[in-house]
């Protein structure tokens, strides 16, 4: 699939690489941003002495969300830092932070799944929201997470390819922290993944102004992104999910 555009030609591979650079650093920076912003008050300033820091239901913070918040604050930063080094052409060390990303993926998912269970069977949950209900959201973020980081290595020969796999994989985990931005948990979560996935928004045009179509990486995979929110939810309601979810937490 691409969508085509009237347009000039596109530019030249280094002014090509000069408006990627650009762009991708500012996605990180955004994304960064965006993650500070959402859990600054509660988690972030408190660590600075700003009082404790808290869940998202103002619950106190157990050991394992100290650690699942090191491991993903770990990823905010290694994004920063491999976009960085991509923009000044520094490749090779790129490659070579790839595989402590890869580590630091890996543990992602199991604290970030392990987290999930724990704070279900503890009973947290956003206000309103049964926690074995919830429990579907940040599971199919970290199987979505997963699944992405795991194309991008597999395509890790493809910079075209592997970028926006990377970029997907962000994206896969940042409704959480646009959830937490000022005013955005009341409206639900069909609204702050809308506002998520105006990341993805952003992303498909600039490849329509820099290339004149859409990369199939954003077809494909930006589509199962968008499709997994109505489907997890009404999942979230089905009897196989409740029996699912108290087994887990069992």
């Amino acid at each position: 699939m691409a969508v085509t555009v009237a347009a000039a030609s596109p530019p030249a591979p280094d002014r090509r690489f000069v408006y990627d650079r650009r762009f991708y650093s500012g996605m990180a920076i955004a994304l960064a941003a965006t993650v500070l912003i959402g859990f600054g008050p509660t988690y972030y300033l408190p660590l600075l002495g700003a009082g404790e820091p808290t869940t998202i239901t103002g619950r106190p913070v157990r050991p394992i969300v100290h650690l699942h918040g090191v491991l993903f604050t770990g990823w905010v930063v290694l994004f920063i830092a491999q976009t960085a080094l991509v923009a000044t052409r520094r490749v090779r060390m790129h490659q070579r932070m790839g595989i402590a990303g890869a580590v630091l993926a890996a543990a992602m998912v199991v604290v970030g799944a392990r987290t999930a269970i724990t704070g279900a069977a503890a009973g947290s949950g956003p206000p309103g929201v049964e926690p074995l209900v919830f429990m579907v959201v940040p599971l199919t973020d970290i199987v979505l997470f997963a699944g992405f980081v795991g194309a991008a290595l597999w395509q890790r020969r493809n910079r075209e390819a592997h970028k926006r796999l990377m970029l997907l994989a962000y994206l896969s985990i940042m409704a959480a922290a646009v959830a937490r931005l000022p005013g955005m948990l009341p409206h639900g979560p069909l609204v702050f993944f809308g506002v998520t996935f105006l990341f993805l928004v952003a992303a498909i045009v600039y490849d329509v102004i820099s290339r004149r179509r859409v990369h199939a990486v954003y077809v494909w995979g930006g589509g199962l992104l968008v499709a997994s929110v109505p489907l997890r939810l009404m999942l979230s309601g089905t009897a196989a999910w409740r029996s699912f979810a108290e087994l887990l937490t069992r």
